[in-house]
């Protein structure tokens, strides 16, 4: 028996027990604050999925790409090996520019790019997450650009008194941390060093090099109360990176041994971040408070070879936001401006965004209506050392209409409506080659979405149904080697989260995606692409999450990841020979809790599964096909 038929039967099984047992192990509340205002889930006027810091924990993942990819609906893989830059896809938007369709945000502060690379989800330590906030199908109001999917919103907590963990597992996996933290009524500060390595899974390439990679992170923040309702907060992180990631095989090569070389020589990268964030949140009234703040980020990156590259980004954002959260009535109004700036061998080029909006939220006994707008306007210059310069404008909109209707204090229905856009990245006006290509058109979707909760004690049920109507989707068509636009496409499917705690000691949590997307019309692919499917995106994903506490110290969770195949990355008139092939993984963990102590052991892909990104015929980048497993040890005072 296949292994996702047998965890679906145990699932299966489980979830009867679920429902013939009492209320009596009530699940916590979850509250979502995706609109800025704090709101319990079952009465947001959008789709959401959340993670506590519990959650993340138990699960055992090691970062929080390993979370994402298997705690989590979203669609995950390494980005053509770099599992610190990984591309992400939520309903439907492929592999390939999925991450571009999606905002996620650190504290707040946006990670998406510029330019084609994609967000630097690596550098962040999961030790140091509280929560993790996934909005479907809305946020566009409040993030703007790119929110055309949603939104994936992490936040950290300040850490408090002393930490020190570490671990180690195979293939060289090392880790550890050091973290100190004092929180006072008027003052805290905290600070810690992150450190992962890992000598590679695959074979040493032609230059007698591996996959290897590290990561070093310092992060530190300071937050201060001069008066009672004023709050100024400063934090500062930098990330260092080294990594080499492994080239493409051939389906014979992947299917013989996936961790062989074929050949290639790895792509090697250096990554530097160093970024600061001065804070200020000042309480007008009990209700009203006005928060502003700056963030500048200086990186650099690096490709060292085989084909040497070298980039500056300077990035600014300014974002100033008035929040009222009365009983019945809240407001959130802000002005964000972002300045983005790469530096290359031979140019200089920029995306900088200015953007003003209004979301209200107003209650009425058991309905809940929210409704916003947004204007934004979008300026790109480039200028080569040599050559002519070039600058555009775009004004963009975006809205978002919603209700909640509680029907009974265990049940509600809300629906959604949202419009959304997405401006070109700088990348987008060249071709493969780097000559001009086109200033393409900007991506505008209008999104449906209807959906249930259902929350009664010891079980939660979330259901969310959605359309998504595109026009001008942007993508690189790998027959012309240049970037520009699906002249309209749709997406539809339906979204599935359970959790049952079925015992005191016993929970479970599942969740089930169902993902069409249809390009209606591309005048670029010359007719060959109409009527396709996007490539990149499966049809079917399950996750399936169990943790028990095996005794008052110790926890066991397994944890269970299945998405469906589907055409490989640029096969966007469907008629490759090779699709890109079902992704699993299943994964162990325990925790040992003794006092300010902690013992930890985890497997992850214990049947060592063979996963890999196809991309074409024979053009496939190996990706989570080793078996690991790692012990480690956290104290904590």
């Amino acid at each position: 028996m296949h292994t996702r038929f047998a965890l679906s039967a145990v699932a299966l099984a489980v979830s009867s027990l679920a429902q013939a047992a009492p209320s009596t192990y009530p699940l916590d509340d979850i509250i979502v604050t995706a609109t800025r205002t704090p709101l319990p889930d079952v009465a947001a006027p959008y789709a959401s999925e959340v993670y506590t810091q519990a959650m993340i924990q138990a699960s055992g993942a090691s970062s929080l790409v390993d979370f994402l990819t298997q705690n989590t609906t979203l669609n995950v893989v390494p980005n053509y090996g770099n599992k610190f830059t990984p591309t992400l896809d939520m309903r439907g938007y492929g592999l390939t520019s999925g991450y571009q369709n999606i905002v996620v945000s650190l504290d707040g502060q946006r990670l998406n790019n510029i330019d084609g690379m994609p967000q630097l989800l690596g550098a962040i330590p999961i030790a140091s997450i509280d929560r993790i906030e996934i909005t479907r199908g809305s946020g566009s109001v409040i993030y703007g650009d790119g929110a055309t999917a949603g939104t994936i919103q992490i936040y950290t907590r300040p850490y408090q008194g002393v930490t020190v963990a570490g671990s180690a597992g195979n293939y060289g996996a090392l880790s550890g941390t050091v973290a100190a933290g004092l929180s006072r009524d008027n003052f805290s500060i905290s600070a810690s060093n992150d450190y992962q390595s890992q000598r590679g899974t695959s074979d040493a390439d032609v230059t007698g090099q591996r996959d290897a990679s590290s990561l070093t992170t310092q992060r530190g923040q300071m937050r201060v109360r001069p008066i009672d309702a004023l709050w100024l907060t400063l934090d500062g992180s930098s990330s260092k990176i080294d990594t080499r990631y492994a080239g493409h095989l051939t389906l014979a090569q992947f299917q013989s041994d996936p961790a062989q070389n074929g050949g290639n020589t790895y792509t090697h990268q250096k990554f530097d971040s160093d970024q600061w964030r001065l804070g200020a949140s000042l309480d007008l009234t009990p209700d009203t408070k006005l928060t502003a703040s700056r963030n500048r980020e200086d990186k650099l990156s690096n490709y060292v070879s085989p084909y040497p590259y070298k980039a500056n980004y300077d990035y600014v954002t300014d974002d100033v936001a008035l929040v009222h959260s009365g009983n019945a009535f809240k407001l959130t109004t802000g002005i964000q401006r972002f300045d983005g700036t790469r530096i290359g061998a031979s140019d200089q080029t920029s995306k900088n965004n200015i953007g003003y909006y209004l979301q209200g939220q107003y209650v009425i006994d058991k309905l809940t209506l929210s409704a916003g707008a947004r204007r934004e306007k979008v300026e790109y210059n480039y200028v080569p050392d040599a050559g002519t310069a070039l600058h555009a404008t775009q004004q963009l909109n975006a809205w978002d209409i919603g209700s909640n209707y509680r029907l009974t204090a265990t049940t509600s229905f809300f629906a959604n409506y949202n419009q959304s856009f997405q401006a070109p990245d700088i990348d987008r006006f060249f071709n493969f080659g780097g000559t001009f290509n086109a200033f393409i058109s900007p991506e505008k979707v209008k999104t449906v979405t209807l959906g249930a909760n259902h929350s009664q004690g010891n079980h939660r049920l979330k259901l969310a149904v959605f359309r998504a109507n595109l026009k001008n989707e942007i993508y690189f068509n790998p027959a012309t080697w240049a970037n520009t636009n699906i002249d309209q496409s749709h997406k539809y499917g339906l979204e599935l989260q359970d959790s049952w705690r079925i015992r005191p000691d016993l929970n479970l949590r599942t969740g089930y995606t169902y993902t069409r997307a249809i390009i209606d019309r591309a005048n670029s692919g010359g007719g060959a692409f109409d009527g396709k499917d996007l490539p990149g995106v499966p049809r079917h994903g399950v996750t399936l999450d169990m943790q028990y506490d095996w005794s008052e110290h110790s926890t066991f969770n397994v944890g269970y990841v299945w998405r469906s195949s589907s055409y490989a990355a640029n096969d966007f008139a469907n008629n490759f020979t090779q699709k890109q092939a079902a992704f699993q993984s299943t994964n162990l963990a325990y925790r040992y809790r003794y006092k300010a102590y902690e013992l930890s052991a985890a497997i992850d892909n214990v049947f060592a599964q063979k996963n890999g990104l196809w991309v074409s015929d024979n053009v496939i980048y190996p990706v989570s096909f080793t078996r690991n497993y790692r012990v480690g040890f956290k104290a904590s005072f």
